[in-house]
């Protein structure tokens, strides 16, 4: 077998890995690059593969750096199945749409408001090619063996999100583990992520490779954010990413209220995409922590709001409340209007819950920028910017040279991907000291060949 690394080495974004035997191929995630300019160009170059070619593609999870591209290789001729788990498919079906959807609302407004280098600016792809996407998608439960091209494969429950996974691949003896994104061990939402004792090569993300969350209580310092903001009179503003931020955040909301902790603002769930997601979160409620009746209690006292135009209409409210909208890195969404209402008052305050990869909106405003770009036009940054950066899904550090410690024996090489450099490098230094492995960074669209030889 060999790897082609073709995503997220460098950066966080755009996870895609071409694993390749004898005259089989598939592609492990198929994601979106994001953040730097540099990085998103990538997504309309030609892919480094032939998509017609691909025998399948297997999804760790449904965030978009992970399945976000499946729409484009379709239209571009893929015309295999995507295997996942059943969660995942169901939150497939929400946020490839979505991010279709939301790629024509973009495009149609630099067109109409001219401020694209592209004429006309045109969507990556639309909504209808990501509908069109959703019929290759295959859900296969949690430990179940199938085998594909001649490949066998089990999910491990990865814990970072709901239907997140582990894919092992076996072929002719050799084990492959792609550890997706993993899980916090003491989520309080999530269940942990599965013990892995086993895997002839490794490959494991590095999000958080270079730093260990902090042990302070995030329900707690949410509590004295919402306190001093409403004391002042403003507005709470906290982009969120749709899919396990939100609940998360509402389990929050509902136990600080619930202990009377916080005033009682009016909540705004201003991203049908989140509720959506919140449904299906019920609807396997067997993979959490959580009880029927916490689950189910989630959205309670929390008012949904549907439309564009309820969504504007937020943005003439004054006086304190908190308003919860995506993109969780305020790349897009409905969240950038709220920046644009918002940010120029330091009544507010700007909420960011976890990681903001380099290049993004988030990014630039939690490290000082005194103005953003938004629709081609520079909006000043007066609100109070904050984080919740334990909040996050990813395991830090520590977290996962505690998951790694389950392996009884070093797999041949480990290669550290899905981290920004200074993060991957770090993680590689400790596994190497620490563990004792043999570690690679690789680069992109580096080859690597699995029999112990040297890179290509």
């Amino acid at each position: 077998m060999k790897i082609t690394f073709c995503g997220a080495t460098g950066t966080v974004t755009g996870s895609r890995y071409l694993v390749e035997a004898e005259t089989n191929s598939l592609l492990i995630d198929c994601g979106l690059f994001q953040g730097y300019k540099q990085y998103r160009l990538r997504n309309w170059e030609p892919p480094p593969f032939n998509p017609k070619a691909l025998d399948a593609i297997i999804l760790t999870h449904a965030h978009l750096d992970h399945s976000g591209y499946l729409p484009l290789l379709v239209k571009n001729g893929f015309a295999g199945m995507v295997y996942c788990t059943a969660a995942t498919r169901d939150l497939c079906q929400i946020l490839l749409p979505d991010s279709g959807r939301l790629q024509e609302e973009q495009s149609d407004y630099a067109n109409r408001h001219g401020f694209s280098k592209h004429h006309p600016a045109l969507p990556l792809y639309t909504e209808q090619d990501a509908v069109r996407s959703l019929k290759h998608l295959v859900a296969v439960d949690f430990e179940q063996d199938f085998s594909v091209a001649g490949f066998d494969i089990r999910l491990l429950p990865a814990g970072h999100i709901l239907g997140a996974a582990c894919i092992r691949l076996t072929r002719a003896g050799e084990v492959v583990l792609f550890s997706g994104d993993i899980g916090r061990l003491n989520d309080p939402v999530m269940c942990r992520p599965a013990d892995v004792r086993q895997a002839d090569y490794l490959v494991v993300e590095s999000t958080y490779g270079n730093r260990a969350h902090d042990p302070a209580d995030p329900c707690a310092k949410l509590g004295d954010i919402i306190r001093r903001t409403a004391a002042r009179g403003g507005a709470i503003i906290i982009p969120a990413f749709a899919v396990g931020r939100v609940q998360i955040l509402l389990h929050y909301l509902r136990v600080l209220r619930t202990n009377k902790e916080i005033p009682p603002l009016p909540v705004f769930l201003n991203s049908p995409m989140a509720v959506e997601a919140t449904r299906v979160l019920i609807k396997h409620q067997a993979e959490l922590r959580l009880s029927a009746e916490q689950s189910e209690d989630l959205c309670r006292d929390v008012t949904i709001v549907s439309s564009a135009e309820e969504s504007k209409r937020l943005n003439l409210r004054t006086g304190p409340m908190i308003i919860i909208a995506g993109s969780g890195m305020a790349t897009g969404g409905r969240v950038v209007h709220h920046l644009v209402a918002f940010a120029p008052d330091a009544r507010n305050t700007i909420l960011f819950t976890g990681f903001q990869a380099g290049g993004t909106r988030g990014a630039d405003m939690l490290a000082g920028a005194s103005e953003i770009k938004i629709h081609g036009r520079y909006v000043p940054i007066k609100a109070e910017v904050d984080v919740i950066d334990n909040l996050s899904a990813h395991a830090d550090a520590d977290e996962i040279l505690t998951w790694l410690g389950h392996f009884e024996a070093p797999p041949k090489k480990t290669f550290i991907t899905h981290g920004e450099p200074a993060a991957a490098d770090t993680l590689r230094r400790r596994i190497e000291e620490q563990l004792g492995w043999s570690c690679e960074v690789p680069t992109y669209l580096e080859t690597c060949v699995l029999d112990g030889q040297r890179p290509l």
